[in-house]
């Protein structure tokens, strides 16, 4: 079998496009470069983990890089690799058809998103090799602490069509996915819950990691209010 394919569904991080949850603490300018440094920070992450799993990155992006914040940095970083364009009208069809056009049906698949920029290299290595182990899951599924989910490991990509009728982007997408894997009984394990970084908050406790999101944060949060 071979390793499986580290795939990263991203959106061109265009001002006012992207992390507008974060409008209003921060510019819309300024919201992009979080979610710029968030993109570059996974993309350091799956590159390692391929590096030791012998798999390749795919980025199934949305949206121009020429238009985004960081468009050199990014550009930079995505050469080299294989870039598709996401198609579909709605994210689960995007998402099916990503793992498809990345892995074709039979390969495996570990795909995140770009809202967890604490996602480590040992991480996605266990994953894959869940994937990819004789004895391992058909399904590794990593929920997200806001009730979503932030990586899907599949053995055969085409698996990812049970996405199809998961309603996307609400507190129930989660446990939704589980079932709907289940339901065509896939063998499901379940990873470490991540916090994707979507509120102030979030942001606030992902400032202490070191990568590059955790470093602008700790540029961009306002100094705290000063103890009478």
């Amino acid at each position: 079998m071979r390793p499986p394919v580290l795939l990263v569904v991203a959106k061109a991080p265009v001002p006012g496009q992207v992390k507008t949850r974060l409008i209003g603490p921060f510019t819309p300018h300024q919201a992009a470069a979080l979610a710029a440094a968030a993109l570059l920070d996974t993309l350091d992450a799956c590159t390692l983990a391929a590096a030791t799993t012998g798999g390749r990155v795919v980025v199934a992006l949305a949206g121009e890089i020429r238009s985004a914040v960081a468009r050199d940095a990014l550009a930079e970083r995505l050469r080299g690799l294989r870039v598709i364009p996401q198609r579909g009208t709605g994210l689960a069809e995007r998402l099916v058809h990503a793992h498809a056009d990345a892995a074709g049906a039979f390969g495996g698949c570990v795909q995140v998103g770009m809202d967890t920029p604490q996602v480590t290299a040992d991480q996605l290595v266990r994953l894959s090799e869940r994937i990819s182990s004789p004895d391992g899951a058909d399904a590794v599924l990593g929920p997200a602490t806001d009730g979503g989910w932030w990586v899907l490991g599949l053995r055969r990509a085409g698996a990812a069509r049970c996405l199809a009728g998961v309603p996307m982007s609400l507190a129930t997408t989660g446990a939704d996915t589980l079932a709907a894997l289940r339901a065509e009984c896939h063998r499901v394990e379940l990873a470490p819950a991540l916090t994707d970084v979507d509120t102030l908050a979030d942001v606030v406790l992902a400032a202490s990691g070191d990568g590059r999101f955790a470093r602008l944060a700790r540029v961009l949060l306002p100094e705290p209010e000063p103890v009478r």
